[in-house]
Protein backbone atom coordinates (compact mmCIF):
# COMPACT_ATOMS: atom_id res chain seq x y z
CA UNK A 1 0.00 0.00 0.00
CA UNK A 2 1.25 3.06 -1.26
CA UNK A 3 0.36 6.93 -0.76
CA UNK A 4 2.16 10.52 -0.79
CA UNK A 5 3.74 12.10 2.08
CA UNK A 6 3.46 16.28 2.85
CA UNK A 7 6.59 16.86 0.99
CA UNK A 8 5.32 14.67 -1.95
CA UNK A 9 7.76 11.38 -1.38
CA UNK A 10 6.02 8.49 -2.36
CA UNK A 11 5.30 6.37 1.15
CA UNK A 12 5.28 2.61 1.28
CA UNK A 13 3.22 1.50 4.69
CA UNK A 14 4.75 -2.44 5.49
CA UNK A 15 3.50 -2.60 9.06
CA UNK A 16 0.07 -4.11 8.68
CA UNK A 17 0.93 -6.41 12.10
CA UNK A 18 0.78 -2.82 13.79
CA UNK A 19 -2.27 -1.64 12.25
CA UNK A 20 -4.10 -1.12 9.28
CA UNK A 21 -5.35 1.77 7.07
CA UNK A 22 -9.22 1.79 7.49
CA UNK A 23 -11.02 2.46 3.47
CA UNK A 24 -13.52 4.80 2.93
CA UNK A 25 -16.48 2.21 2.52
CA UNK A 26 -15.64 1.27 6.65
CA UNK A 27 -15.86 4.71 7.54
CA UNK A 28 -18.65 5.32 5.27
CA UNK A 29 -20.81 2.02 7.23
CA UNK A 30 -19.75 4.39 10.43
CA UNK A 31 -20.83 7.91 10.03
CA UNK A 32 -24.72 7.47 10.33
CA UNK A 33 -23.54 5.96 14.13
CA UNK A 34 -21.49 9.09 14.75
CA UNK A 35 -24.66 11.93 13.60
CA UNK A 36 -27.86 10.70 13.22
CA UNK A 37 -28.09 7.77 14.63
CA UNK A 38 -26.64 8.18 17.77
CA UNK A 39 -28.67 6.24 20.42
CA UNK A 40 -27.94 3.97 22.91
CA UNK A 41 -28.52 0.51 22.41
CA UNK A 42 -29.48 -0.16 25.58
CA UNK A 43 -32.61 2.24 25.52
CA UNK A 44 -36.66 1.33 24.08
CA UNK A 45 -37.21 4.16 21.84
CA UNK A 46 -36.16 4.01 18.34
CA UNK A 47 -32.97 5.44 18.67
CA UNK A 48 -32.22 3.10 20.59
CA UNK A 49 -33.54 -0.04 19.06
CA UNK A 50 -31.42 1.12 15.63
CA UNK A 51 -28.53 1.04 17.68
CA UNK A 52 -29.41 -2.47 18.79
CA UNK A 53 -30.35 -3.87 15.41
CA UNK A 54 -26.94 -2.41 14.15
CA UNK A 55 -24.89 -4.30 16.91
CA UNK A 56 -26.65 -7.57 16.20
CA UNK A 57 -26.19 -7.25 12.48
CA UNK A 58 -23.08 -7.15 13.51
CA UNK A 59 -22.34 -9.83 15.63
CA UNK A 60 -23.98 -12.46 12.70
CA UNK A 61 -21.62 -11.07 10.53
CA UNK A 62 -18.58 -11.94 12.84
CA UNK A 63 -20.27 -15.35 13.64
CA UNK A 64 -20.79 -16.51 10.15
CA UNK A 65 -16.89 -15.60 9.39
CA UNK A 66 -16.30 -18.22 11.89
CA UNK A 67 -19.36 -20.29 11.18
CA UNK A 68 -19.83 -19.74 15.03
CA UNK A 69 -23.73 -18.98 16.36
CA UNK A 70 -24.16 -14.58 17.35
CA UNK A 71 -24.68 -15.65 20.92
CA UNK A 72 -21.02 -16.98 20.91
CA UNK A 73 -19.53 -13.75 20.17
CA UNK A 74 -19.11 -10.60 22.56
CA UNK A 75 -17.76 -7.56 21.50
CA UNK A 76 -15.01 -6.25 23.51
CA UNK A 77 -12.56 -2.69 23.08
CA UNK A 78 -9.96 -5.10 21.15
CA UNK A 79 -7.42 -8.07 21.54
CA UNK A 80 -5.87 -7.18 24.65
CA UNK A 81 -9.03 -6.64 26.34
CA UNK A 82 -9.96 -10.37 24.69
CA UNK A 83 -7.38 -12.24 25.73
CA UNK A 84 -7.59 -10.73 29.27
CA UNK A 85 -11.07 -11.85 29.38
CA UNK A 86 -10.06 -14.94 28.15
CA UNK A 87 -6.77 -15.82 30.35
CA UNK A 88 -7.96 -14.57 33.32
CA UNK A 89 -12.17 -14.78 33.25
CA UNK A 90 -11.14 -19.15 32.50
CA UNK A 91 -8.49 -19.77 35.24
CA UNK A 92 -10.46 -18.03 37.26
CA UNK A 93 -13.83 -19.60 36.45
CA UNK A 94 -12.06 -23.08 37.09
CA UNK A 95 -9.93 -22.62 40.40
CA UNK A 96 -11.61 -25.17 42.10
CA UNK A 97 -10.92 -27.52 39.37
CA UNK A 98 -6.80 -26.63 39.39
CA UNK A 99 -4.65 -23.31 39.17
CA UNK A 100 -2.66 -24.77 35.92
CA UNK A 101 -2.18 -22.84 32.61
CA UNK A 102 0.18 -23.51 29.50
CA UNK A 103 1.10 -21.33 27.41
CA UNK A 104 4.18 -20.40 25.12
CA UNK A 105 7.24 -18.13 25.29
CA UNK A 106 6.09 -16.17 22.27
CA UNK A 107 2.59 -15.39 23.31
CA UNK A 108 1.49 -11.54 22.80
CA UNK A 109 1.78 -9.59 25.86
CA UNK A 110 -1.52 -9.37 27.00
CA UNK A 111 -1.38 -13.46 27.35
CA UNK A 112 2.11 -13.52 28.93
CA UNK A 113 1.14 -10.51 31.51
CA UNK A 114 -2.12 -12.10 32.10
CA UNK A 115 -0.12 -15.42 33.08
CA UNK A 116 2.19 -13.40 34.98
CA UNK A 117 -0.58 -11.87 37.16
CA UNK A 118 -2.72 -14.88 37.69
CA UNK A 119 1.08 -16.37 38.99
CA UNK A 120 1.09 -13.84 41.93
CA UNK A 121 -2.48 -14.89 42.94
CA UNK A 122 -0.77 -18.47 43.42
CA UNK A 123 -1.55 -19.74 40.35
CA UNK A 124 1.17 -22.14 38.29
CA UNK A 125 2.27 -21.18 34.50
CA UNK A 126 4.03 -23.40 32.04
CA UNK A 127 6.02 -21.35 28.98
CA UNK A 128 6.73 -23.76 26.70
CA UNK A 129 9.54 -23.71 24.24
CA UNK A 130 9.51 -23.24 21.02
CA UNK A 131 11.31 -24.94 17.76
CA UNK A 132 14.03 -22.61 15.70
CA UNK A 133 11.03 -22.03 13.18
CA UNK A 134 9.08 -20.54 16.26
CA UNK A 135 6.75 -24.13 16.09
CA UNK A 136 4.74 -25.29 19.50
CA UNK A 137 5.10 -28.45 19.52
CA UNK A 138 1.63 -30.85 20.20
CA UNK A 139 3.98 -33.31 22.14
CA UNK A 140 5.07 -30.60 24.40
CA UNK A 141 1.74 -29.53 25.60
CA UNK A 142 0.86 -33.04 25.62
CA UNK A 143 3.95 -33.55 28.43
CA UNK A 144 3.09 -29.98 30.42
CA UNK A 145 -0.69 -31.24 31.29
CA UNK A 146 -1.09 -32.01 34.79
CA UNK A 147 -4.10 -33.27 36.83
CA UNK A 148 -4.38 -29.49 37.50
CA UNK A 149 -4.38 -27.95 34.28
CA UNK A 150 -7.65 -25.48 33.30
CA UNK A 151 -6.37 -23.85 30.58
CA UNK A 152 -4.22 -23.94 27.32
CA UNK A 153 -3.81 -20.57 25.38
CA UNK A 154 -1.50 -20.62 22.52
CA UNK A 155 -1.54 -18.33 19.86
CA UNK A 156 -2.88 -18.89 16.22
CA UNK A 157 -0.47 -16.99 14.39
CA UNK A 158 2.68 -14.80 15.69
CA UNK A 159 2.88 -11.27 15.27
CA UNK A 160 6.60 -10.67 15.03
CA UNK A 161 7.71 -13.82 12.84
CA UNK A 162 4.12 -15.00 11.58
CA UNK A 163 4.45 -19.04 12.53
CA UNK A 164 0.81 -20.28 12.56
CA UNK A 165 0.81 -22.96 15.13
CA UNK A 166 -0.64 -26.20 14.72
CA UNK A 167 -3.48 -25.00 16.19
CA UNK A 168 -5.77 -28.13 15.60
CA UNK A 169 -3.53 -30.77 17.33
CA UNK A 170 -3.15 -28.33 20.37
CA UNK A 171 -7.17 -27.85 20.14
CA UNK A 172 -7.45 -32.28 19.50
CA UNK A 173 -5.26 -32.65 22.41
CA UNK A 174 -6.96 -30.19 25.29
CA UNK A 175 -10.82 -31.70 24.39
CA UNK A 176 -9.08 -34.81 24.93
CA UNK A 177 -7.76 -34.20 27.94
CA UNK A 178 -11.13 -32.09 28.74
CA UNK A 179 -9.09 -28.97 29.20
CA UNK A 180 -10.24 -25.30 28.06
CA UNK A 181 -8.54 -24.53 24.95
CA UNK A 182 -8.03 -20.15 24.36
CA UNK A 183 -6.12 -18.98 20.99
CA UNK A 184 -5.24 -15.18 20.29
CA UNK A 185 -6.65 -15.27 16.61
CA UNK A 186 -5.45 -11.36 16.66
CA UNK A 187 -3.26 -11.82 13.55
CA UNK A 188 -4.80 -14.64 11.78
CA UNK A 189 -8.37 -13.78 11.49
CA UNK A 190 -9.60 -12.73 8.46
CA UNK A 191 -6.27 -13.19 7.10
CA UNK A 192 -6.89 -17.44 7.40
CA UNK A 193 -9.89 -19.14 6.86
CA UNK A 194 -11.07 -20.48 10.47
CA UNK A 195 -14.08 -22.35 11.30
CA UNK A 196 -14.96 -23.11 15.34
CA UNK A 197 -17.44 -25.82 13.74
CA UNK A 198 -14.08 -27.91 12.88
CA UNK A 199 -11.54 -25.82 14.74
CA UNK A 200 -11.87 -27.07 18.76
CA UNK A 201 -11.10 -23.77 20.29
CA UNK A 202 -13.35 -22.88 23.23
CA UNK A 203 -11.96 -19.65 22.96
CA UNK A 204 -10.77 -17.14 20.51
CA UNK A 205 -9.70 -13.33 20.27
CA UNK A 206 -9.68 -10.72 17.65
CA UNK A 207 -8.79 -6.75 16.77
CA UNK A 208 -10.66 -4.94 13.59
CA UNK A 209 -7.58 -2.74 13.32
CA UNK A 210 -5.65 -5.65 12.00
CA UNK A 211 -8.31 -6.42 9.07
CA UNK A 212 -8.78 -2.78 7.86
CA UNK A 213 -11.12 -1.81 10.50
CA UNK A 214 -11.31 0.85 13.23
CA UNK A 215 -9.27 0.96 16.43
CA UNK A 216 -10.69 0.59 19.78
CA UNK A 217 -12.97 -2.46 18.89
CA UNK A 218 -12.82 -6.28 19.15
CA UNK A 219 -14.43 -9.14 19.91
CA UNK A 220 -14.30 -12.33 21.91
CA UNK A 221 -15.87 -15.81 20.75
CA UNK A 222 -16.62 -18.16 23.50
CA UNK A 223 -17.96 -21.69 22.88
CA UNK A 224 -21.59 -21.95 24.14
CA UNK A 225 -21.91 -24.07 27.08
CA UNK A 226 -18.19 -22.63 28.16
CA UNK A 227 -18.91 -20.54 31.23
CA UNK A 228 -17.11 -17.48 32.03
CA UNK A 229 -17.54 -14.32 34.17
CA UNK A 230 -18.13 -10.93 33.68
CA UNK A 231 -15.03 -8.92 33.13
CA UNK A 232 -16.11 -5.47 33.23
CA UNK A 233 -18.75 -5.10 35.97
CA UNK A 234 -21.81 -2.49 35.72
CA UNK A 235 -24.69 -2.98 33.27
CA UNK A 236 -26.10 -5.92 31.19
CA UNK A 237 -24.70 -5.11 27.84
CA UNK A 238 -23.39 -8.27 25.99
CA UNK A 239 -26.03 -10.10 27.90
CA UNK A 240 -24.52 -9.52 31.32
CA UNK A 241 -20.98 -10.24 30.72
CA UNK A 242 -19.66 -6.97 29.47
CA UNK A 243 -20.71 -3.87 31.47
CA UNK A 244 -20.62 -0.33 29.27
CA UNK A 245 -22.25 1.27 26.71
CA UNK A 246 -21.70 -0.23 23.36
CA UNK A 247 -19.03 1.36 20.66
CA UNK A 248 -21.87 1.37 18.39
CA UNK A 249 -19.98 3.17 15.33
CA UNK A 250 -16.88 0.85 16.23
CA UNK A 251 -18.86 -2.74 16.21
CA UNK A 252 -20.10 -1.69 12.70
CA UNK A 253 -17.14 -0.64 11.16
CA UNK A 254 -15.46 -3.77 12.28
CA UNK A 255 -18.19 -5.37 10.67
CA UNK A 256 -17.73 -3.48 7.45
CA UNK A 257 -14.66 -4.55 7.59
CA UNK A 258 -15.06 -7.80 7.71
CA UNK A 259 -17.34 -8.51 5.22
CA UNK A 260 -14.62 -6.82 3.27
CA UNK A 261 -12.18 -9.58 4.34
CA UNK A 262 -14.23 -12.10 3.68
CA UNK A 263 -15.97 -11.47 0.55
CA UNK A 264 -12.85 -12.92 -1.62
CA UNK A 265 -10.24 -13.96 1.21
CA UNK A 266 -8.88 -17.05 -0.34
CA UNK A 267 -8.00 -14.80 -3.32
CA UNK A 268 -6.48 -12.36 -0.80
CA UNK A 269 -4.37 -15.03 0.86
CA UNK A 270 -3.33 -16.10 -2.41
CA UNK A 271 -2.18 -12.96 -3.64
CA UNK A 272 -0.50 -12.11 -0.18
CA UNK A 273 1.40 -15.26 -0.40
CA UNK A 274 2.68 -14.72 -3.41
CA UNK A 275 3.80 -11.36 -2.66
CA UNK A 276 5.44 -12.27 0.36
CA UNK A 277 7.42 -15.18 -1.25
CA UNK A 278 8.45 -13.17 -4.02
CA UNK A 279 9.56 -10.23 -1.07
CA UNK A 280 11.26 -13.13 0.55
CA UNK A 281 13.73 -14.69 -2.71
CA UNK A 282 13.75 -11.33 -3.69
CA UNK A 283 15.69 -10.16 -0.22
CA UNK A 284 18.19 -13.15 -0.04
CA UNK A 285 18.94 -12.58 -3.80
CA UNK A 286 20.42 -9.35 -3.46
CA UNK A 287 21.51 -8.94 0.42
CA UNK A 288 24.23 -11.22 1.83
CA UNK A 289 24.33 -12.38 5.19
CA UNK A 290 20.60 -12.38 6.36
CA UNK A 291 18.08 -15.18 7.54
CA UNK A 292 14.41 -15.38 7.67
CA UNK A 293 12.89 -15.49 11.01
CA UNK A 294 9.41 -17.94 11.57
CA UNK A 295 8.57 -21.07 9.26
CA UNK A 296 8.97 -20.83 5.59
CA UNK A 297 6.07 -21.55 4.79
CA UNK A 298 3.82 -22.37 7.77
CA UNK A 299 3.67 -18.21 8.37
CA UNK A 300 0.77 -15.94 7.88
CA UNK A 301 0.56 -14.58 4.29
CA UNK A 302 1.73 -10.80 4.53
CA UNK A 303 4.37 -11.56 7.13
CA UNK A 304 8.18 -11.35 6.77
CA UNK A 305 10.84 -11.35 9.49
CA UNK A 306 14.25 -10.79 8.80
CA UNK A 307 17.83 -10.33 10.42
CA UNK A 308 20.46 -8.50 8.81
CA UNK A 309 23.83 -9.90 9.98
CA UNK A 310 26.13 -6.96 11.44
CA UNK A 311 23.63 -3.88 11.79
CA UNK A 312 21.27 -2.14 14.08
CA UNK A 313 17.85 -2.80 13.31
CA UNK A 314 16.46 0.51 14.69
CA UNK A 315 19.07 2.31 12.39
CA UNK A 316 17.58 0.60 9.36
CA UNK A 317 14.21 1.47 10.34
CA UNK A 318 15.55 5.06 10.61
CA UNK A 319 17.19 5.08 6.93
CA UNK A 320 13.63 3.16 5.58
CA UNK A 321 11.77 6.07 7.16
CA UNK A 322 13.89 8.54 5.47
CA UNK A 323 13.07 6.58 2.25
CA UNK A 324 9.32 6.88 2.86
CA UNK A 325 9.05 2.93 3.74
CA UNK A 326 7.00 1.96 7.08
CA UNK A 327 8.28 -0.87 8.68
CA UNK A 328 9.09 -2.50 12.46
CA UNK A 329 11.32 -4.11 14.35
CA UNK A 330 8.91 -6.64 15.55
CA UNK A 331 5.41 -5.79 17.67
CA UNK A 332 4.27 -2.88 18.14
CA UNK A 333 3.65 -3.17 21.46
CA UNK A 334 7.32 -3.62 21.98
CA UNK A 335 8.31 0.01 20.56
CA UNK A 336 11.43 1.53 22.86
CA UNK A 337 11.06 -1.63 25.61
CA UNK A 338 13.56 -3.97 24.06
CA UNK A 339 16.54 -3.71 21.67
CA UNK A 340 15.93 -7.56 20.74
CA UNK A 341 12.44 -8.88 20.99
CA UNK A 342 11.78 -11.83 23.49
CA UNK A 343 10.01 -13.77 20.13
CA UNK A 344 13.67 -13.67 18.48
CA UNK A 345 15.90 -14.87 21.58
CA UNK A 346 13.17 -17.44 21.90
CA UNK A 347 13.87 -18.50 18.32
CA UNK A 348 17.89 -18.99 19.16
CA UNK A 349 18.37 -16.16 16.52
CA UNK A 350 22.64 -15.68 16.37
CA UNK A 351 23.37 -12.60 18.35
CA UNK A 352 24.96 -11.20 15.16
CA UNK A 353 21.75 -11.37 13.22
CA UNK A 354 19.46 -10.49 15.99
CA UNK A 355 20.00 -7.40 16.95
CA UNK A 356 19.84 -6.32 12.89
CA UNK A 357 15.82 -7.52 12.84
CA UNK A 358 12.87 -5.59 10.58
CA UNK A 359 9.20 -6.85 10.44
CA UNK A 360 7.53 -6.01 6.64
CA UNK A 361 4.28 -6.92 7.02
CA UNK A 362 1.96 -6.52 3.90
CA UNK A 363 -2.04 -6.14 2.79
CA UNK A 364 -4.47 -6.93 0.10
CA UNK A 365 -3.67 -3.64 -1.17
CA UNK A 366 0.24 -4.35 -1.26
CA UNK A 367 1.78 -4.05 -4.97
CA UNK A 368 4.69 -5.47 -6.60
CA UNK A 369 5.96 -2.46 -7.33
CA UNK A 370 5.95 -1.59 -3.06
CA UNK A 371 7.70 -4.80 -2.55
CA UNK A 372 10.62 -3.59 -5.16
CA UNK A 373 10.96 -0.21 -3.71
CA UNK A 374 11.25 -1.56 -0.39
CA UNK A 375 13.79 -4.18 -1.31
CA UNK A 376 15.71 -1.67 -3.37
CA UNK A 377 16.12 1.04 -0.05
CA UNK A 378 16.78 -2.28 1.68
CA UNK A 379 19.53 -3.39 -0.01
CA UNK A 380 20.79 0.62 -0.18
CA UNK A 381 20.79 1.06 3.43
CA UNK A 382 22.06 -2.20 4.88
CA UNK A 383 24.94 -1.52 2.11
CA UNK A 384 25.23 1.94 3.90
CA UNK A 385 25.38 1.15 7.35
CA UNK A 386 27.68 -2.05 7.05
CA UNK A 387 30.07 0.05 5.18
Amino acid sequence: MSSERENGKREIYLDNAATTRMPDVVKEAMEPYLGENFGNASTMYRYGEEAREALERTRKIIADTLEAKPSEIYFTSGGSESDNWAVKGIAGEQKKEGRHIITSRIEHHAILNSCEYLERLGYHVTYLDVDENGLVSPESVMQAIRPDTTLITVMFGNNEVGTVEPIAQIGRIAREQKILFHTDAVQAYAQLPISVRYLPVDALSASAHKFHGPKGVGFLYIREGVKIPSFIHGGGQERGKRAGTENVAGIVGMGRAAELAFSNLRRSVQKETMLRNYMIEKIFHEIPDVRLNGHRSRRLPGNISVSFKGLDGASLLILLDEDGICASGGSACNTGEERISYVIEALGVPDEYAAGTVRLTLCRDTTRQDVDMAVASLKRNVARLRE
